[in-house]
């Protein structure tokens, strides 16, 4: 029997990194505690593109596709976040659960705001990340941090 841990990918900013747009942490000790005994693998996709305190984005239905732009600038930063997080998938190829922020247009599943271009919510759905990883750890169970 293999005496490897477990792999638990959890968006860092849940695990008490300071990297959400705001500069602050969303630490939640239940969760760490939860996944104590897992190898974690922090993420958090848009700090080391972006910085820490950066923009916030914002998911935009643009012509009926979900786009990730900035909130101040209106740059679109789509593929920027799809390379990155193909490529921490690629450096972790193996999970064996994933926890996200909850909301987050990065890491929010099924919880996440979808916006029109006038910033009114049409819908809730995955961010970019939550989509993505769920292609790619199709037999792992996503959480959100309500666990």
């Amino acid at each position: 029997m293999s005496s490897a841990k477990k792999k638990a990918i959890i968006s860092a900013c849940i695990l008490g990194e300071y990297c959400r747009y705001d500069g602050k942490t969303k630490k939640i000790h239940d969760v760490v505690e939860a996944y104590k005994d897992y190898e974690i693998i922090p993420f958090c996709p848009e700090a080391p593109l972006f910085g820490t305190p950066r923009e916030r984005i914002n998911v935009v239905d643009v012509d009926g596709k979900e786009r990730i732009i900035t909130d101040e600038t209106n740059r679109d930063v789509t593929e920027l976040l799809r390379e990155e997080i193909e490529s921490f998938c690629k450096m972790h190829p193996q999970a064996d659960a994933i926890v996200l922020k909850s909301k987050s247009p990065s890491c929010g599943y099924g919880t996440t705001p979808i916006l029109d271009s006038e910033k009114n919510i049409l819908r809730y759905g995955n961010g970019i990340a939550a989509t993505i990883l769920e292609e790619k750890y199709k037999d792992v169970t996503i959480k959100d941090e309500l666990l």
